[in-house]
């Protein structure tokens, strides 16, 4: 048995004697107590490799405390072993020791067959970045999917994520699934546990990865074996849930932020500029300066915005794309001298009513279209303040974040 140890004095990597010289693709999988189906699982690994044609390794990442490693090793694997760390932990750990240049995942399990790789392969070759597996368009054998999940809680969250990023997956949960060891590199996951699998997924829009879905064939659970789930008690798919529902919100917070703004501070305008001319009255309703302050705070609010869901677009961009049409619409010069004649503008409205403010004995006049005026101005003040910092930050993040790779268009 070759048995290396790597800079890391928790995790050492076992081979197998047989084992794949300079593979193109890579099936990695974490494994957790798994013996009673990890054998029948390496198997169908290499029948599948069998059928594809393609030079493929097996890798295992494994944290059990049975037989699971060294059946895996004996049946042709190289096994990973590490610490029980989490599922999202157990991919990282295992990105050094992955030689392939596509990446197919799953569960050691045997309820994804493996004995499918092939159209995964197909996709990687044809440019595909991101293949996700899918068991709404393959087929989900019965009992194995409980209805709660296959009925509600997986169509459910996928319809909100497709909502939030326009995208179209119909299986966002489903464990199977590949992808470029380049793309993997870029998106620098960090999640430890089960939102892992979410947080692929959504960096996968953001970075705009040429994706396609495969149907794959979901099996039920072989026969004494009892998933990790259901282990953890029968909160644990709320618990799941919710995780997932979490790093979307996290990597999704412009989706509550953009067409809220815009709302906000169209609606804020309609009010404000009207009432620049004075008080007036609609449907018998008066609308005078509160009215004129309100619709500021709903402007500013909008624009506040807008201004973090741009910064946002700019730190979950990993194109180079959006930083870049934000600097050509913000550009260095005009953003700051625009500034300094919003400002100035702001304060010229504004003169008004400090002149009668004086002229009345340092004491505010009766309430009028002077008072407007100033509301105005103020919040070009603040609007101009707003711009100009929010295209300083733009641009101290593309001094601050990380060189981005753009993606590559989709080949033919």
């Amino acid at each position: 048995m070759n048995f290396s140890h790597i800079h890391d004095p928790e995790l050492a990597l076992l081979t197998p004697d047989d084992d794949v010289a300079n593979p193109e693709v890579t099936i990695l999988v974490p494994s957790l107590n798994e013996e009673l189906t990890i054998g029948t699982f390496v198997d169908w690994c290499r029948e599948g490799i069998a059928a594809s044609g393609a030079a493929v390794e097996i890798l295992i990442v494994d944290s059990s405390s049975d037989r699971t490693p060294e059946i895996a090793r004996d049946r042709g694997a190289r096994v990973l072993r590490t610490p029980k760390r989490g599922l999202g932990r157990a991919y990282i750990d295992a990105i050094p020791f992955v030689r392939g240049k596509f990446i197919i995942m799953g569960d050691a399990d045997c309820t994804y067959d493996f004995r499918q790789i092939a159209p995964f392969i197909e996709a990687f070759r044809k440019g595909y970045d991101f293949v996700m597996g899918s068991r709404f368009k393959g087929s989900i054998e019965e009992n194995a999917m409980p209805p709660l999940h296959r009925y509600f809680g997986t169509p459910l969250t996928t319809w909100i994520l497709n909502r939030m990023f326009s995208s179209r997956f119909s299986d966002i949960h489903c464990g199977m699934r590949g992808i470029s060891v380049d793309a993997l590199l870029r998106m620098d996951l960090r999640s430890q546990g089960w939102e892992y699998a979410s947080e692929m997924v959504l960096k996968s829009v953001h970075m705009e990865l040429p994706t396609t879905e495969v149907p794959i064939h979901f099996l039920k659970d072989p026969e004494g074996r009892l998933s990790h789930m259901k282990r953890r008690g029968w909160m644990e798919p709320w618990r799941a849930g919710w995780r997932n529902l979490q790093a979307m919100f996290v990597y999704g917070f412009d989706f509550f932020l953009i067409w809220p703004g815009f709302l906000l501070l169209a609606l804020g305008l309609i009010v404000m500029l009207p009432l620049l001319a004075g008080p007036m009255s609609i449907a018998g309703v008066r609308f005078s300066s509160n009215a004129m302050l309100f619709a500021m705070a709903l402007a500013v609010l909008g624009q506040s915005m807008l201004v973090s869901a741009a910064i946002g677009r700019v730190i979950f961009d990993y194109s180079g794309h959006v930083q870049h049409r934000f600097e050509r619409r913000l550009p260095y010069n005009a953003t700051i001298w625009g500034s300094v004649i919003a400002v100035l503008a702001g304060v010229l409205l504004a003169v008004p009513l400090f002149d009668s403010y004086v002229g009345n004995g340092y004491v505010l006049p009766e309430i009028g279209v002077e008072t407007n005026w100033a509301v105005f101005g103020l919040w070009l003040i603040i609007t101009a303040f707003q711009i100009f910092i929010s295209g300083l930050m733009i641009r101290a993040l593309g001094v601050m974040l990380p060189v981005k790779k753009p993606t590559p268009p989709l080949a033919g």
